[in-house]
C-alpha cells in the first residue's frame, strides 16, 4: 500500500506541477487575449453590476438571484484555505508569492467568467423546473463531447466524497483543539446541519449562504483589519516584501527558511488556482440556477467571486500574517497557526481562537452544503434526479466518516481526481471560447450603450437584451 501511495503522490505532484499550471496560466491569458482584456477595459461597469447591484432585482428567468447564486459559488470557494493556505503559501514561497497570487487572480478572472457565462447560455430546466448547468451541459451541449461529459460528471460526483471528508475532518480538528469537542459529536453536528440546509435544495442553499456568506466575510475583514491597523506602520514594508522578493530570491531570516524566485512563483500560483477555482467548472453550477437576463451579466458576478475572494480576502489575510510578523518567527510547520498568533498579539488568545474558530466552522458548513449540492447535480446528470438523493446520503455518511478521520486512503485522490474535472474543464472552455466572445460581444455592442445612457439620464426604463433568457440561443 505505500508503494501505491507513493505512485499516486508523485503522479499527483507530476500533474500539479509545470502540466496544470501551464494549462490553467495558458487558458487563462488565451481567455483574456480572445476577450479583449475585458476585466481591465470594463472593470468600473463590473464593479457596478455587482457590488453596485447586490441588493437590485434581477430580470429573467432562473432560480437564484444572480447574488445567491454568486455566494452559493463563493461558499465553495471561501474556506480554510483563504485563513490557512495563504499563511503557508508565505511560509514556503516568501511573501514574493502574493504578488504571484495576485496575478494568476487577474488572469483566472478570464476563465472563470467564460465559465459562467457558458454555464448560463447551456443550461436547461430539470424536471423539477429548476435550472441546471454547468461543465458537463456545456461540453455535452456545446461541443457534442458526450462521453466527455460524462467522465466529468463522474468523477466530480466521487470527488465531492473525498473532499467533504477532508472538510469534515479540518472542522472536527479545529473543534476539538479549540473547544475540545469529540469528532464524533462535530461530524454529527455538521451532518444534521447540512441535512437541513440540503434538504430544502438549492433555493434553501441561496437563502441561506446569502446570508451566512456576507456574516463570515465581514466578522472575519472586520477582525483582520483591526490586526491591520495595530500594525499600520508596517504596511508599506509589507508591500515593500511582496514586489520586492516577487523576482529575487529571500534569505533566512528568523522562523522563515528563505525561500527562491521558483518557490515563490510555485506557491503564489498554486495558491492563487486553488483560492478561487477558476477553471474547475464547479461555480458555473451553482451560477447557472441565477435569475438573469444575459449571460454575460452572470458572468460579471463570476469575476465579482474572485475579486472578493482572492483580491480582498486573501490580501487581508496576508497583510495580517506580514505586518504582525508571525511570519518570521513561526516554522513553517506551523504556518496553519500564523492568523491565529497574529490575531493573539492584538485581540487576546481567547477571542483570536473563538473569532478564528467560528469563522473556520462556519466556512466549512457552507462549503460542504454547496459542494454536496454540485455532487448531486452530477448524479442528476447521469442517473436523474432519483439517484442525486441516493448520492446525498452517501455525502452525509462522508461527512461523519471524515470527522471520525476514517477512510483516510481516499484522500489521497483528492488532488487527483481535482485534475481530473480541471483538464477536459479547461479545454472545453477554451474550444468555446468563440462563443463566449460572442456572447460578450453581443453584450458590449447591445447592452453596455443602453446601459451607459440610462446611468447618464438616470432613468429606470426597461432595458431590452437580445438574449432575454439565459437559454437564448444555445446550440
Amino acid at each position: 500500500m505505500d508503494g501505491f501511495t507513493k505512485a499516486i503522490a508523485s503522479l499527483t505532484d507530476f500533474i500539479w506541477g509545470i502540466p496544470l499550471i501551464a494549462l490553467l496560466i495558458g487558458g487563462g491569458i488565451f481567455l483574456t487575449v480572445r476577450l479583449g482584456f475585458f476585466q481591465f477595459r470594463y472593470f468600473p461597469h463590473i464593479i457596478k453590476q455587482t457590488f453596485g447591484k447586490i441588493f437590485a432585482k434581477a430580470e429573467g428567468d432562473g432560480t437564484l438571484t444572480p447574488f445567491q447564486a454568486t455566494t452559493s459559488a463563493l461558499a465553495s470557494t471561501m474556506g480554510a484555505a483563504n485563513i490557512v493556505g495563504v499563511p503557508v503559501a508565505i511560509a514556503l514561497g516568501g511573501p514574493g508569492a502574493i504578488f504571484w497570487m495576485w496575478l494568476v487572480a487577474l488572469i483566472g478572472i478570464g476563465t472563470k467568467y467564460s465559465e459562467v457565462v457558458l454555464g448560463i447560455h447551456y443550461r436547461e430546466k430539470n424536471k423539477e423546473g429548476e435550472f441546471v448547468g454547468g461543465p458537463m451541459y456545456y461540453i455535452k451541449k456545446g461541443l457534442g463531447w458526450k462521453k466527455v461529459a460524462t467522465f466529468f460528471a463522474f468523477a466530480l460526483m466521487i470527488e465531492i466524497i473525498a473532499s467533504t471528508m477532508v472538510q469534515s475532518n479540518s472542522i472536527a480538528a479545529t473543534m476539538s483543539g479549540s473547544f475540545g469537542l469529540s469528532p464524533v459529536i462535530t461530524g454529527l453536528i455538521v451532518a444534521a446541519l447540512v441535512i437541513a440546509v440540503t434538504y430544502g435544495g438549492i433555493k434553501t442553499i441561496g437563502k441561506v449562504t446569502e446570508k451566512l456568506i456576507p456574516f463570515m466575510v465581514i466578522i472575519y475583514l472586520i477582525a483582520a483589519l483591526i490586526v491591520v491597523f495595530a500594525n499600520i506602520k508596517e504596511l508599506p514594508h509589507a508591500f515593500g516584501l511582496i514586489f520586492g522578493y516577487a523576482f529575487r530570491p529571500m534569505s533566512a531570516a528568523g522562523g522563515f527558511a528563505g525561500a527562491g524566485v521558483a518557490m515563490a512563483i510555485r506557491w503564489g500560483l498554486a495558491r492563487g488556482l486553488y483560492s478561487n477555482e477558476a477553471g474547475m467548472g464547479t461555480a458555473p453550477i451553482a451560477h447557472s440556477a441565477a435569475v438573469n437576463s444575459h449571460p454575460a451579466k452572470q458572468g460579471f458576478w463570476g469575476v465579482f467571486e474572485v475579486i472578493v475572494d482572492t483580491l480582498i480576502v486573501c490580501t487581508i489575510t496576508a497583510m495580517v500574517v506580514l505586518t504582525s510578523g508571525v511570519w518570521e518567527t513561526m516554522a513553517p510547520d506551523d504556518a496553519s497557526l500564523m492568523v491565529t498568533e497574529a490575531f493573539a498579539l492584538v485581540l487576546g488568545d481567547s477571542v483570536a481562537g473563538a473569532i478564528v474558530s467560528a469563522t473556520l466552522f462556519l466556512f466549512v458548513i457552507t462549503t460542504v452544503v454547496v459542494i454536496i449540492f454540485y455532487g448531486e447535480k452530477q448524479a442528476e446528470f447521469l442517473f436523474g434526479t432519483g439517484f442525486s438523493k441516493v448520492m446525498r446520503f452517501v455525502y452525509i455518511i462522508a461527512i461523519v466518516v471524515g470527522a471520525l478521520g476514517g477512510l483516510r486512503f481516499i484522500w489521497q485522490f483528492l488532488d487527483l481526481l481535482l485534475a481530473a474535472i480541471v483538464i477536459p474543464n479547461v479545454i472545453a472552455v477554451l474550444f468555446l471560447s468563440g462563443k463566449v466572445k460572442d456572447i460578450t460581444n453581443d453584450y458590449f455592442t447591445n447592452l453596455y450603450p443602453v446601459e451607459k445612457k440610462k446611468r447618464a439620464k438616470g432613468g429606470n426604463h426597461h432595458v431590452r437584451t437580445t438574449e432575454r433568457d439565459g437559454n437564448a440561443g444555445a446550440d
